[in-house]
């Protein structure tokens, strides 16, 4: 109330004076009239207010009124909607669309299907145009950065330049050859040319993605370990997220998975450890000791039957987990909000506890959780002053959104992802009032559907 008084006294004094629009300075964008749910530590809601961008950056929140301070060259009046932190997609493998509906429902579907498919089917221009396809998906879902590997991370980083999204992006790294690299662990010197390339860019962080801790020997498990301390890279890696990965290392080494990267130097804050379904209460403590972020699938776990990893204990015991999404053969969808009421619900179910997972520590892991899986928090999660530009705005017309007591309730148990109407990046605006700006979806969908008939062809004549 003070700094609404006293921001209005300002307005005031700058009609009565008519003092020049120069006197103020200038913005690139203003989002105002809108309820802004922040996420900042206080969880404060401005039910009339306003966002100023200056470039790629976040300058000032607060009530409507503090626009009279600035002039901008583009004003969204968002009429009461809802503007939220962007949501962060953990772990994902965008390029996938071009598989996604392909073999569901069926076991070891990652051996018999998937592994076959890419040996046969991936290239370039497959990964670059699947990337460009699950990006606008995840604009369109209010996705504001992801954390995506795949082969040929290149041309995921040409699509995710392209459509305007932030990425993480890891090239993977495997104990056997691959569509981008013709030799066993080739992807290791592939990462290392591609983390050159995007070392200092805005938008692009290369990572180092060795797939599993039983796809790779301990000997180049170390390398990875080495190479991303060096070149300080992120690593991305899947986690305790099988039973015979959890059996064979305990049969040969008798340690988890956790404890076995940790013996391999791998173990610490550059580590993005998506799933980790089957780790330990030592493991937990491990994993927080050692500062790890965590990408919880819960979608796609549960769809493959693996299990509820145990995320809400991570969470209340202060680890840094997000929320992914997995890719699109495994969760089939690549929003986030889309995966916030499974991850409330099915941990509900999971305790026969219907409070815990309460709403807001859902959106909490979405956004500023996602943002502290990356120890990106400084700068991504929540709408304040000094972070990066990345938000998004729902239609708070939507019959989801009415009534509105809850905005936490309502993201978590009712919002959907086409309730999103723009979605702002860096300080730009990629897609308003649901059209992409930035790319041409109708291009993009006829190349899926001239890819899709050639992998159809394919796998009718067997994969040859």
């Amino acid at each position: 109330m003070r700094l609404l008084l006293v921001l209005s006294a300002v307005t005031l004094l700058l009609r009565a004076t008519g003092l020049a629009q120069s006197a103020r300075p200038p913005v690139d964008l203003i989002i105002t009239h809108a309820h802004v749910v922040t996420m900042n530590d206080r969880r404060t809601i401005i039910e009339d207010g306003a966002v100023i961008i200056s470039d790629s950056r976040i300058v000032a929140v607060g009530p409507a009124a503090i626009t009279a301070l600035y002039t901008a060259q583009k004003t969204i009046d968002a009429h009461g909607a809802i503007v939220l932190p962007g949501m962060i997609n953990t772990h994902t493998h965008a390029s996938m669309t071009v598989f996604r509906g392909l073999g569901d429902d069926v076991p070891d579907r990652l051996r018999k299907l998937i592994f076959p498919l890419e040996k046969a089917l991936i290239d370039r221009e497959l990964v670059y145009w699947g990337a460009l396809h699950g990006f606008i998906e995840m604009v369109e879902g209010g996705v504001t950065t992801a954390v995506d590997m795949y082969y040929f991370e290149d041309e995921v980083a040409r699509a995710a330049k392209k459509v305007g999204i932030r990425g993480v992006l890891g090239e993977s790294i495997l104990n056997f050859p691959t569509p981008d690299a013709p030799e066993p662990y080739g992807g290791l010197a592939y990462a290392k040319k591609f983390a050159t390339e995007y070392r200092n860019d805005p938008l692009i962080t290369p990572a180092l993605a060795p797939h599993a801790p039983y796809s790779l020997d301990a000997d180049h498990l170390r390398l990875v370990a080495q190479a991303s301390a060096k070149l300080d890279l992120p690593v991305l890696m899947h986690v305790a997220e099988m039973t015979d990965e959890v059996a064979t290392l305990r049969k040969e080494r008798n340690q988890t998975p956790v404890e076995y990267l940790d013996s391999l130097g791998l173990l610490n804050r550059r580590l993005v450890a998506a799933h980790c379904i089957f780790v330990t209460d030592s493991d937990i403590a491990l994993l927080k000791t050692r500062d790890v972020g965590i990408a919880h699938n819960m979608v796609a776990n549960i769809k493959s039957a693996k299990g509820v990893a145990p995320a809400l204990k991570m969470y209340d015991e202060g680890l840094r987990v997000g929320l992914g999404t997995d890719g699109p053969m495994s969760g089939n969808t690549l929003d986030v909000i889309g995966q916030l009421g499974y991850v409330a619900k099915v941990h509900k179910l999971d305790r026969k506890d219907r409070n815990v997972m309460p709403a807001i520590n859902v959106v909490d892991m979405a956004t500023r959780g996602g943002a502290r899986s990356l120890h990106r928090e400084a700068d991504l999660g929540s709408i304040e002053p000094g972070k990066l530009a990345d938000l998004i705005i729902l239609d708070h017309e939507s019959t989801a959104f009415v009534p509105l007591f809850d905005v936490y309730s309502t993201l978590v148990y009712a919002a959907g992802p086409k309730d999103v109407r723009t979605t702002i990046i860096h300080g730009r605006v990629v897609m308003q009032d649901r059209r992409m700006l930035t790319i041409d979806t109708a291009e993009v969908r006829a190349h899926l559907r001239d890819i899709a008939r050639r992998i159809q062809a394919k796998v009718a004549a067997g994969l040859k």
